[in-house]
């Protein structure tokens, strides 16, 4: 599927580094077009982001393309003239927050951006030069019966800040508006200059539920760069406690659905239940929530035949009494009355925004980092990808159990054959003047990291694109025509990350 587009941009593997003068620098215009053609071929926007020239006066913006059907990634980079350059989002909805971002960070206005507003609230006192739209420029449906309905920033319980605004006719939604970005936690900014020690902390933190996908993602920069071979049975053990995370996550969102339409019995098993995989996890490596596992050069924990043999009959038998859980939301007319054409997105709006994991999936959208851009363990075995293809909520439930029966089974292939060797190799620091990118298939979807190192070989910037960037909008589209009551249903089905995306 190769086109003209594709030959103006430099061509890398998923999680390769090349020397960062190989990624060709164009006019902007001469990128855009690139992107916009590739995007009609099939590709879409992993990561589109801007950093400041190795100067500190100018602002290069970088774009990945990602091009599932040949498992290639390509990238490229253009300096625009002046202050603004030509939106991509009109002709590519895909880019609307990246752009959004862009301008927020620097400034760089998008000419002809349809709703140009700042995707993170800023902190108070920080000045922003957002072009025209101001943080608390909300959209209104105008007209004498419609109403807001204001919902947050501040949450029930442990629920992390963020804010929606729902226009509504009665109990109708036309419109929901999501505003994030309170936590202001700067954490890319704080990656320059590394890998640090404290680097690895900041991975395993991007968004807590995600530990080992983001730490696994970073790693993978960090050895190619270094030119680490990391050995076989590491991969397998990084695969495992990969599987582990989705796993905890999937059967804890099942849980929450169950529960959010009132159905206690699923509700209270799941919850047990996701504890007995978090535990799982533990006795891999120590911690519930897989820190300390995925280091560079490999893991950071072995796996040996006693504990082996422990993990997989704690996997069986927690997977007989998810099986049975589940089967009672199947089971129940009242549920499925609940979750069948609630929060509906069709194929055509979840390719239009790009959007990535169990959401995009659920929308028949064929679209796993696992499948189309294989690494480590991945490589040599594979897992079917889970779809479904009605888009709502029912939808979302249902790949989520598909993935649960599919990981538990290569977790026990896996580890029933774990290679022989070594678990890990010793790591190099990065090479000075690189360029690199990771693609990880977390279990909210696709995990990008992008870096390039100075001529000391420290991050000279790194950018992080967690799943929930590409969804939550998502989310919004879902909503329109529903129900504002069936928002906390919607929400949980698609269960993204504000920390996530508050980076």
């Amino acid at each position: 599927m190769n086109g003209a587009c594709f030959d103006r941009l430099a061509a890398l593997h998923n999680g390769q580094a090349v020397s960062r003068d190989r990624v060709p620098e164009l006019p902007f215009l001469d990128l855009r077009t690139a992107i916009l053609e590739g995007v009609e071929l099939g590709g879409r926007l992993a990561a589109f982001f801007g950093r400041k020239t190795a100067s500190g006066g100018a602002v290069e913006l970088v774009a990945v393309l990602a091009l599932d059907a040949e498992g290639q990634l390509y990238v490229g980079r253009a300096t625009p003239e002046g202050a603004s350059f030509p939106a991509l989002t009109p002709e590519c909805t895909q880019a609307h927050l990246f752009e959004r971002e862009i301008a927020e960070q620097f400034g760089l206005a998008p000419e002809g951006h349809p709703w140009l507003k700042p995707v993170r609230y800023p902190p108070a006192g920080e000045g922003r030069s957002m072009p025209s739209i101001g943080v608390a420029d909300f959209y209104r449906v105008a007209g004498e019966e419609p109403h807001e309905v204001a919902v947050g920033p501040v949450h029930a319980g442990v629920i992390e800040p963020g804010h929606f605004r729902f226009q509504c006719h009665g109990e109708n939604v036309f419109h929901l508006e999501i505003m994030l970005g309170y936590q202001h936690r700067g954490v890319e900014r704080a990656l320059v200059g590394g890998p640090t020690k404290r680097t690895l902390h900041y991975m395993e933190t991007l968004a807590g539920d995600t530990s080992i996908g983001h730490a696994l993602a970073h790693c993978m920069l960090v050895e190619a760069m270094s030119g680490t071979r990391v050995p076989a049975r590491a991969h397998a053990l990084r695969g495992v406690a990969l599987e582990l995370e989705r796993l905890a996550n999937h059967v804890g969102d099942l849980g929450a659905l169950a529960a959010d339409v009132g159905f206690l019995p699923t509700a209270a098993y799941c919850g047990r239940l996701r504890g007995d995989y978090l535990n799982a996890t533990a006795l891999l490596c120590g911690s519930r929530f897989g820190r300390g596992m995925v280091r560079p050069g490999g893991v950071g924990f072995d796996l040996d035949p006693a504990r082996a043999e422990t993990l997989v009959a704690r996997l069986d038998a927690a997977l007989r009494d998810t099986r049975t859980a589940v089967e009672l939301l199947w089971n129940s007319p009242s549920v499925q009355a609940r979750f069948e054409e609630t929060g509906t997105v069709s194929r055509e709006v979840a390719l239009e925004l790009g959007l990535v994991g169990p959401a995009a999936r659920a929308c028949g959208v064929e679209r796993d980092v696992r499948q189309t851009f294989p690494s480590g363990i991945y490589q040599f075995t594979q897992l079917p990808v889970a779809t479904a293809d009605s888009g709502d909520v029912f939808a979302r439930a249902q790949v989520r159990w598909l993935e649960i029966e599919r990981s538990v089974e290569f977790i026990r292939e896996q580890v029933q054959a774990l290679p022989a060797g070594a678990c890990r190799a010793q790591a190099g620091a990065p090479a000075a003047g690189r360029f690199g990118v990771s693609l990880v298939e977390g279990w909210r979807g696709e995990i990008c990291h992008v870096a390039t190192t100075d001529a000391s070989g420290r991050f000279s910037d790194y950018k992080v694109v967690d799943p929930s960037f590409h969804n939550w909008t998502g989310l919004a589209m879902a909503l329109r025509g529903q129900q504002i009551s069936d928002f906390p249903l919607c929400n949980k089905s698609f269960n993204l990350s504000y920390c996530g995306h508050d980076l």
